[in-house]
């Protein structure tokens, strides 16, 4: 599967990375890194929502006939 490589890079390699914060060689690498780091963030947090988006609206719709007198 695609999504679990992409997130072992994310805390093998650029984290480590961040974090550390090795030697520069340009200004804007910092800034591209973070941006790769954000995307790769925003990859990951759609694929969860895509598998888990219909569990958590049945929760949600659990609680609103809860909460409600009508379902």
């Amino acid at each position: 599967m695609f999504l679990p490589r992409i997130v072992s890079d994310v805390f093998l390699f650029w984290l480590p990375a961040l974090i550390v914060g090795g030697p520069r060689q340009e200004k804007g690498q910092g800034l591209v890194e973070y941006a790769l780091v954000l995307v790769l963030v925003a990859v990951v947090v759609i694929a969860i929502l895509t598998v888990l988006g219909p569990q958590i609206g049945n929760v949600f719709s659990r609680i609103t006939c809860g909460l409600s007198s009508t379902c």
